[in-house]
């Protein structure tokens, strides 16, 4: 696959990041299992191992350029922000051991019973406005982004601490960066599509940081020569073409965020996983 090819996905994951708060896993795993094909069934780990490379900066981008009255939702949520620190690190450790095939496989599974759950369950192509009063803000739609003065909506976050390590262990282990389980929670809790996808940035990035410091410094034993740039478990070649073209974007996309009607926001969500899990499928090691 040329440079060209990558730099013009790359903007496409930058895109994704912003609007859909993933593109790290879910654009770059399947892509990165295409182009390091010839590292066989090991393809699949160092896809997992450079998406943590992409994810990091990208989230790290689009969480500096986030307005801090959508960041501060997340005071009082250290404790689960510490737990996907942890769940990420011990995630990775064990994608770093684990045969390649669970790790794709285990993507391609986690994408179908996501797909499924966003279609059967209630609460996620419709926005629900009653949780809006949780919020303390007394409305539906859009009203529910803003954090209140009084912190209340912090303490109404959607996640739960105790499910940071779970979610941070499972994203990391599959290189989804967390947002496809973070984002139907947050969607769920009454947040619109736009709120969700921006808070789940700064949750990826606690995941992806330690898993990207655990595959940088550990190497599986594979064809080196199949990949650009090697280190450690990942592709640096790859990753750097695909973050000179999602970089920008992010950056553009911030500053400029496009205004997406709610529904048709969460049904986009919805089939893009579809393309992923198909493209998933087509390449069965």
């Amino acid at each position: 696959m040329s440079a060209v090819v990558l730099v013009v996905i790359g903007a496409l994951t930058g895109l994704t990041t912003v609007v859909f708060g993933f593109g790290g896993g879910f654009v770059t795993v399947p892509v990165i299992v295409w182009v390091d094909a010839a590292a066989g069934p090991d393809a699949a780990t160092i896809a997992v191992a450079t998406s943590s490379l992409v994810m990091v900066a990208g989230a790290a981008v689009a969480t500096a350029a986030t307005p801090r009255s959508v960041l501060r939702r997340l005071r009082g949520t250290a404790s689960l922000l510490a737990l996907l620190v942890v769940g990420g690190l011990g995630g990775a450790a064990a994608a770093s051991f684990a045969p390649a095939r669970l790790i794709h496989w285990g993507f391609v599974l986690y994408l179908a019973v996501t797909v499924l759950d966003t279609l059967a369950r209630p609460g996620f192509l419709r926005l629900r406005p009653a949780p809006a009063a949780r919020y303390g803000d007394g409305g539906g739609g859009d009203e529910v982004c803003r954090a209140s003065g009084d912190g209340r909506a912090d303490r109404a976050f959607a996640i739960p601490g105790a499910a940071g390590m779970p979610i941070g262990a499972v994203a990391s282990f599959l290189g989804v960066g967390g947002s496809v389980m973070t984002v139907p929670l947050l969607r769920r809790s009454g947040l619109p599509m736009g709120t969700a996808a921006t808070l789940a940035n700064p949750l990826t990035a606690c995941i992806s940081a330690p898993a990207c410091a655990v595959f940088l410094t550990t190497t599986r034993e594979t064809d080196t020569q199949a990949l650009m740039l090697p280190l450690g478990s990942v592709d640096l070649g790859a990753a750097a073409l695909l973050l000179l073209g999602a970089l920008p974007v992010i950056v553009l996309l911030r500053r400029r965020p496009p205004r997406i009607p709610d529904r048709l926001h969460a049904r986009g969500y919805v089939g893009l996983l579809c393309l992923v899990l198909t493209a998933m499928l087509l390449r069965t090691p």
